[in-house]
């Protein structure tokens, strides 16, 4: 029986929905996640590299931290952008994230 994506999938799909609902295009060009627990709750770290070429890529990383992200069976409890380069064709951006399984 399948239970669906796990929380790394379902945060790659709102990334994407969400820049698109932001008119910019963005790649994931690289993705990992760890598991994390407290006392009383489980969850993962996630570590992504997102790239564009579009302008308003700056303007959307901005708002990233602030902005709903819902994701099935889970909520984000953190996001922030840690670092960033800008190229001659994109501008490459890493976050991270921390996602916590709803109960």
């Amino acid at each position: 029986m399948s239970r669906g994506p796990d929380a790394a999938t379902l945060l790659e799909r709102r990334l994407r929905i969400a820049a698109e609902a932001a008119g910019v295009s963005i790649a994931i060009t690289a993705s990992d996640w760890t598991g994390w627990a407290s006392a009383t709750f489980n969850g993962a770290r996630h570590r992504l590299t997102l790239s564009s070429g579009d302008a308003g890529f700056a303007a959307w990383l901005a708002e990233l931290p602030e902005a709903d992200l819902p994701l099935r069976g889970h909520l984000v409890a953190d996001l922030i952008v840690t670092g960033g380069a800008t190229l001659p064709d994109r501008d490459d951006a890493t976050i991270e994230v921390l996602t916590v399984e709803e109960r």
